[in-house]
């Protein structure tokens, strides 16, 4: 199923400029290997886009990973057309358990099947856009949580995707914060017998995410959003996740990327940003740190704000979209694509 709509001219971060790009919005629901209906959507550049050449393409493709409890069409919906609007082809999905996909909401049963559902929607997307000259493009965007899904995306192909925007990314846990290992198994035992239950105490965080009240009421009055306490074996698949990227992947991160992230997050820790710009690998690789801005950079800060960071990250996508790349880059990212599919369809018919 699918439906679709012409965006028009709107700017959530406030106001319009003249040379604002249009856009169309189309949604639909696709089926994991699991059998769970999960919620599409995308947003493409608008007629000024084709207004010379109605042929046309995207300058890339580009993949959004939301954070916890939230969801793609309408908490990511300004993040969406921004970039539709500068003329790339952006695609969302809901996680199980997000939003309007399947599965008991805020449950995270297991984060790795959560990841493999992205990777496998993303290169369907990436696959269906072979023909086009844009094919050797296709970047990541997750925000908080989904910055630890990108980055997990990355390490299951690493040659595969051309770059990352990271939002504040969840990529390791403060040591202020860091739990005992006792805790830790204390918490792995107690997830088998009791795993969706709403046991967790935590801090309120749409007020520490949220600068502007309009947009914390907009999370609350949201049925798509996730309001209550996390579920104990999600707090724990997130725990777990978190350490696995700080102990396993950080130093091993290759690929350009980009971070951007509010030197007054109360959410996500700045300094752990700061971490994986100087462990990563990459050669290519950016912090951006903006002194008292909270933790929802692209949707929670004032229009100015928000306006800033969004010119960061297009001049950086434009940047790379633009660049010569050998055939072998695309090359390697083909093989990458073939051996990971060949991969994951060996495991799935044990």
């Amino acid at each position: 199923m699918m439906s679709s709509g012409n965006g028009g001219g709107r700017d959530d971060g406030g106001g319009e400029d003249d040379d604002v790009l249009d856009h169309e919005y189309q949604e639909e629901y696709v089926r994991n290997s699991r059998g769970m209906s999960l919620f599409a959507c995308r947003w493409l550049p608008g007629k000024r886009w084709r207004n010379k050449d109605p042929h046309r393409p995207p300058k890339a493709l580009v993949f959004l990973c939301h954070g916890y409890a939230v969801e793609c069409g309408v908490t990511m919906r300004g993040t969406g057309e921004r970039l539709a609007r500068a003329g790339y082809a952006v695609y969302g999905l809901d996680y199980e358990g997000h939003g309007r996909s399947d599965g008991l909401q805020g449950y995270v049963p297991d984060f790795q099947a959560l990841v493999q559902d992205c990777d496998d929607y993303f290169a369907s997307v990436v696959r269906s856009h072979a023909d086009v000259r844009h094919k050797s493009r296709r970047f990541l965007v997750g925000e908080s949580m989904g910055g630890a899904v990108a980055l997990l995306l990355h390490r299951a192909r690493p040659d595969f995707w051309t770059g990352a925007v990271l939002v504040a990314p969840m990529c390791k846990i403060a040591d202020d914060m860091r739990p005992h290992p006792v805790v830790v198994n204390i918490l792995r035992a107690m997830t088998s017998i009791i795993p969706t239950w709403k046991v967790v105490p935590t801090a309120d965080v749409i007020d520490a995410a949220y600068r502007m009240q309009e947009k914390r009421d907009e999370i609350r009055g949201n049925p798509y959003c996730y309001k209550d306490k996390p579920r104990l074996k999600t707090a724990f698949e997130l725990l777990k996740v978190s350490l696995d990227v700080e102990e396993n992947l950080l130093h091993k991160v290759s690929l350009p990327f980009l971070i951007v992230h509010g030197g007054a997050d109360k959410v996500t820790d700045p300094s752990v940003s700061e971490l994986l710009y100087q462990s990563a690998a990459s050669q290519d690789k950016t912090l951006k740190l903006y002194p008292g801005m909270w933790h929802a950079l692209t949707s929670g800060e004032s229009p100015n704000n928000i306006r800033t960071v969004f010119q960061d990250i297009i001049a950086w996508l434009d940047h790379r979209s633009s660049m010569e790349e050998p055939p072998e880059v695309e090359q390697k990212a083909r093989h990458d694509d073939q051996r990971h599919h060949q991969r994951h369809h060996a495991g799935n018919s044990k």
